[in-house]
């Protein structure tokens, strides 16, 4: 049986609005032993959880992280369509989002988005930042902010989110990361046995609990990032017919 660490991504997401407190909540409630979660940075430089860089998806308006400062944002609703006027969750500051992690005891998997890149001054502060204990890394599809944690502080956390292209690369020259995340899609023998030489950890995100891997993963893989925490625990935890 695998006891591998498993990342509610954005919380809970397929249950609760992702990124918002009630994802969070559920994902503990639902077993996950870490949070997935984005940052973005508002105009006036505070550090908020979202993903994307405007609000038309989860709030519904046109508006971009970067043309509101915080109070602003802390006006808006995020919540599914109809229901985000009555329903609805405000945006998390990065602050609320470790302070739920500390009181609950939660992994971090921390995002950094495309509003950090040449961020220096936060980008440092976060590179020797600790939280208290929990176990954590900073993961971006950001080569640039991977190598400046690590130009920051070569003992910070990192790990690269690769796509496509990026598996025919040669991981060990990917010094600005600890680990690589890929989706499910691209999880092989082969793949796995690629990132051991180069000394690289896996975490492979997209995992709804019906993999056949998850029970007997490969030696470096090192997480499941799901938006189905309850779903992926009970996939570990039970046997796959031959």
């Amino acid at each position: 049986m695998s006891n591998l660490p498993i990342y509610a991504h954005r919380g809970a997401s397929a249950y609760a609005m992702e990124n918002s407190y009630l994802s969070f909540t559920k994902a503990f409630e639902l077993g996950a032993d870490g949070l997935e979660f984005d940052l973005q940075l508002t105009k006036d430089g505070q550090l908020v959880v979202t993903h994307d860089i405007d609000f038309v998806r989860v709030a519904g308006k046109r508006k971009k992280v970067t043309d509101l400062n915080l109070e602003e944002v802390k006006k808006l609703r995020i919540g599914r369509g109809f229901w985000r006027k009555w329903f609805g969750d405000n945006v998390l500051t990065f602050e609320e989002a470790i302070q739920f992690a500390n009181e609950h005891n939660m992994r971090l998997n921390i995002e950094l988005k495309e509003t950090l890149v040449g961020q220096e001054t936060i980008l440092s502060a976060l590179a020797i930042r600790q939280y208290n204990g929990l176990p954590f890394h900073y993961s971006s599809f950001h080569v640039e902010i991977l190598k400046y944690l690590k130009s920051v502080n070569t003992n910070c956390p990192t790990a690269f989110i690769g796509t496509k292209k990026n598996l025919s690369e040669d991981f060990s020259s990917l010094s600005f990361a600890d680990d690589l995340h890929f989706h499910k899609r691209y999880y092989s023998i082969e793949l796995c046995e690629r990132a051991n030489r180069a000394n690289k950890g896996l975490r492979f995100y997209g995992v709804t609990g019906n993999e056949s891997f998850l029970r007997e993963p490969f030696q470096d893989v090192r997480g499941w990032i799901t938006d189905y925490p309850d779903k992926v625990r009970e996939a570990m935890n039970r046997s796959f017919p031959s």
